[in-house]
């Protein structure tokens, strides 16, 4: 019997997810409703596919500050720029098992010109750290002021680089997006 047109239009995706063992996947608007009903989701199925309790809170764990990123410097935003609380935002973040048993995370959103420099100067030097320092850098942080304008004083990257088995990779493309804004990829291996 030959595919369905639905088939045929959307089946490709579904058979490359699978293809490349996607365990979650999700492009759309980010609010903190949102977040927290993809978490429970991640937990879950994390906790019933038996994968051990240290990898499991360490996927997890970057996998909030990912998502959490989208929701505060997403340059697509529903809400206004200027709002801090309600932020309701555009991005994509995947989950995907590894044939070795390891998982990547990865999420992209587009983010403006000055915060991707400020990404940018921050995922080098991290990129640059030993993890011994990046967990001394993370440690020296929480200690601190958060400073002004920010919404987490860089405690989410130094999560995810002190949770990834390696370092962290980024790209920025800017033929993806349009209004001066470039799509940010972030890539984290646990």
């Amino acid at each position: 019997m030959p595919p369905t047109p639905i088939a045929d239009r959307y089946g490709s995706f579904f058979h490359l997810a699978h293809e490349h063992q996607v365990i979650f996947y999700y492009m759309g608007y980010f609010s903190q409703h949102i977040v927290a009903a993809m978490a429970d989701a991640v937990k879950l199925q994390l906790e019933v596919t038996g994968v051990a309790g240290p990898t499991r809170r360490k996927l997890f764990s970057c996998f909030i500050e990912m998502a959490q990123n989208i929701v505060h410097y997403s340059a697509d935003a529903l809400t206004s720029p200027t709002q801090r609380e309600g932020e309701v935002r555009h991005g994509a973040v995947c989950i995907r098992r590894e044939n070795d048993g390891s998982f990547l995370l990865l999420c992209a959103n587009p983010v403006e010109a000055r915060i991707a420099e400020e990404l940018r100067g921050k995922l080098e030097a991290l990129r640059s750290m030993t993890l011994d320092e990046i967990k001394q850098a993370y440690r020296k942080t929480l200690r601190e002021e958060t400073p002004e304008g920010s919404k987490g004083a860089g405690i989410g990257l130094l999560t995810v680089a002190r949770d990834a088995r390696e370092p962290l990779e980024f790209d920025f493309d800017a033929a993806e997006s349009a209004g001066g804004a470039s799509v940010f990829y972030l890539k984290a291996a646990i």
